[in-house]
């Protein structure tokens, strides 16, 4: 093309400019019967998902918006302006539809840019125009963080009604070919649907067009960073019950992962919004630390059967049938015996008088080893029986003090058997709290 002919070109079109406008406002809606609907027609291009808010419910996106319409006073015939089908014009010049977000929730309401539209020869007008929009989505934390939203973008126009403006979608589905891929939220789909509404303010009805983001959240992150510790912390209370009694950490450590749980506890509440509906998480956490402080409780019990002094009352037959015998075998405690260090019975003989001098001899064998001593009989005889009243009152005291021994070696038998026992059924109740809240997220 040579450059007189472009120059030509440029003329016409703003010959072409001048004539359309000479004549045109863009404050009525450009229909030749004003009894008859201006159809619009709409597209929205997802590009991005910016932000969502799970505590104030809003969801922030970069949105393509594509508007068409037929504009029947800005027609031409494009052989009288040499051949020029279409220009682009700012949108300022323009009627163009009020069509807006109505779930909008940014605090300065803002539209689409300024952009230019296309026009052409035969009225059609397209309009084009990137958006960034906050919109309000309900939030559903039940299943947190294997949770899905359904987020909708509702389009419509605010003065028009139904009988001005038929808005229609292009396509049954947003657009997703230039989607940025979110690192929080996976896209599922953004089907499209045409409503036609009759407020309580109006008795005209008023169509719109909703677009249903689907959502999926990505819960690596949190299973990661809240899941999984969680389920590591948990398992440590039943090895609570797995100290030894007499080391004093028991009660601490049950203490201190109640206090790690109530952190995790703390950091899930910041993020989700205040609502009746606890998330999937927080019910396992609340779980588990109901669990712990039963756990700690019964440390406190069993610390107390442990330590059982002297003075305490002798195992009941029934405690020891149960604990000490079904009980000790079904949780695999075979050290439940005296202890090695225990003094032994002699076979065949009597502990007590004998101990102190000469076991098993006889009084006449005494009184002859005095005689050949020449020791006088009743002489000896009065030391005798003085000896064997003291020799009476320490074997009594050691039987006592067996009894005493044995006695509390019994109770600490009983808390050691508990003690395993109740690790056991804490260990399953974590095991299943995890299926169950992983079940569920499935």
């Amino acid at each position: 093309v040579s450059p007189g002919c472009r120059g030509a070109q440029g003329r016409l079109a703003y010959k072409l400019l001048h004539d359309l406008f000479a004549n045109y406002s863009s404050a009525l809606r450009p229909v030749e019967d004003t009894d008859r609907a201006l159809n619009v027609t709409l597209q929205v291009t997802l590009s991005q998902i910016i932000d969502m808010d799970e505590r104030n419910q809003v969801l922030t996106t970069y949105l393509w918006v594509r508007q068409t319409w037929l504009d029947a006073h800005l027609t031409w015939d494009k052989d009288e302006y040499g051949g020029i089908d279409s220009i682009r014009i700012p949108s300022s010049y323009v009627w163009r539809p009020d069509i807006i977000l109505y779930n909008n929730a940014d605090e300065h309401f803002g539209g689409s840019m300024e952009t230019n539209v296309v026009l052409r020869s035969d009225g059609h007008i397209m309009w084009d125009s990137p958006a960034i929009t906050k919109s309000s989505c309900k939030v559903d934390v039940s299943y947190f963080p294997f949770d899905g939203q359904r987020c909708r973008l509702t389009f419509g126009s605010w003065t028009h009604n139904g009988n001005q403006i038929d808005l229609r979608n292009q396509l049954d589905t947003g657009d997703l070919t230039d989607f940025v891929e979110n690192v929080e939220w996976e896209m599922l789909g953004m089907p499209a649907t045409r409503n036609v509404i009759t407020y309580g303010c109006c008795s005209e009805p008023y169509p719109d067009v909703t677009y249903t983001l689907l959502l999926r959240r990505r819960a690596s992150f949190y299973v990661f960073n809240l899941l999984l510790p969680c389920i590591m912390v948990s398992f440590l209370a039943p090895l609570g019950f797995y100290l030894p009694a007499d080391s004093g950490e028991k009660v601490s450590l049950g203490v201190t992962v109640l206090l790690a749980l109530t952190v995790f506890q703390l950091l899930v509440a910041e993020s989700m919004p205040p609502s009746e509906s606890v998330p999937l998480i927080g019910k396992y956490y609340i779980a588990t630390m109901t669990m712990i402080t039963a756990s700690t409780a019964l440390t406190i019990f069993i610390m107390n059967v442990h330590h059982c002094g002297p003075g305490a009352r002798p195992v009941p037959p029934w405690a020891r049938r149960l604990i000490l015998h079904h009980m000790a075998r079904l949780c695999c405690v075979y050290e439940v015996g005296e202890s090695c260090k225990s003094p032994q019975r002699a076979p065949g003989g009597r502990a007590g008088v004998g101990d102190a001098g000469g076991p098993g001899e006889s009084p006449e064998e005494g009184q002859a080893g005095t005689e050949a001593r020449g020791c006088p009989w009743d002489h000896c005889l009065c030391h005798h029986d003085a000896l064997l009243s003291n020799v009476g009152y320490i074997a009594g005291c050691f039987r006592r003090h067996r009894a005493n021994q044995r006695r509390t070696g019994e109770w600490k038998k009983v808390a050691k058997v508990m003690d395993r026992f109740f690790m056991w059924v804490f260990f399953l109740m974590v095991f299943l709290m995890s299926v169950l809240v992983l079940g569920n997220a499935a």
